[in-house]
């Protein structure tokens, strides 16, 4: 479903300011693998999450998707065939707008710009009613009034209402308390193992990051340093993946985040 063949990106070439963000890096996912990536900060996680959806254009290498190059793709284009959660749960969606209105504009129908009919409303109602947070009973509530999980479980709705060939999820529980993101993370889960949704998820927590999906990345300086699925990943621990990460990359994992969730 993705093949990305050797990209490289680096940020202000002969400047001071000089940054190798992304290096000859390389990564095939099949259709309906679940990745979780991992990593320290400036390791190149959302970088590559950049690149794949077009904020920016490679320096050299292929991204195809679904089989075709769209490498030169603008973004806008890219975006119809990729869906994408970030942290900050105020991103995603319009807290102007209602539950319902987002939704609609999320699957097409138009929302505020467009009368909804009595079946789109029972369609959203229905999906809505499985996030199991009473949202299917704030439709016409703005989305500015949800809290931070509600509202990350909403723009998570939004991106599969019509099921991406790719999504992408970064760090999108991580400003969330720890109860609310277990919460997401389920639904999650759920929503990408029924749609069979190929996906990329960045994640600062190591057991989720073997608990979630069939497959696990850790990357750093820009590049993958281990790729590890099926049995082998079945029986890893933590422990076993920060040695791993030590001896690919050459150096420990340093990033404060990641160590608090191994000791938590």
């Amino acid at each position: 479903m993705l093949n990305i063949v050797n990209i490289s990106k680096t940020f202000h070439p002969g400047t001071v300011n000089e940054k190798k963000a992304i290096s000859n890096l390389s990564l095939h996912l099949k259709p309906g693998d679940f990745a979780t990536v991992i990593g320290s900060n400036g390791a190149g996680k959302s970088t590559l999450f950049n690149a794949i959806c077009g904020d920016f254009l490679t320096d050299s290498g292929v991204i195809e998707l679904g089989g075709k190059d769209i490498s030169l793709q603008p973004q806008h284009v890219r975006a119809r065939q990729i869906g994408r959660l970030y942290q900050d749960p105020m991103r995603g969606s319009a807290p102007g707008m209602t539950i319902e209105e987002n939704l609609a504009l999320a699957a097409g129908t138009g929302g505020w710009l467009s009368h909804m009919t009595s079946k789109d409303r029972k369609k959203f109602r229905e999906q809505l009613s499985r996030l199991e947070i009473g949202l299917e009973d704030r439709m016409t509530n703005p989305v500015g009034l949800l809290s931070g999980g509600q509202r990350q479980a909403l723009t998570l709705l939004m991106a599969t209402i019509n099921p991406p060939k790719l999504l992408l999820l970064d760090e999108h529980t991580a400003a969330l308390d720890p109860a609310t993101a277990q919460k997401v993370l389920k639904i999650t889960n759920e929503i990408v193992s029924e749609n069979r949704i190929t996906t990329l998820m960045v994640t600062h927590n190591m057991q989720n990051a073997l608990d979630m999906g069939n497959r696990t990345i850790m990357m750093d300086d820009g590049r993958i340093v281990y790729d590890v699925e099926g049995k082998e990943r079945e029986n890893l621990s933590v422990e076993n993946l920060m040695e791993r990460f030590k001896i690919n990359a050459g150096k420990k994992l340093d990033n404060d985040r990641i160590l608090l969730s191994v000791e938590n």
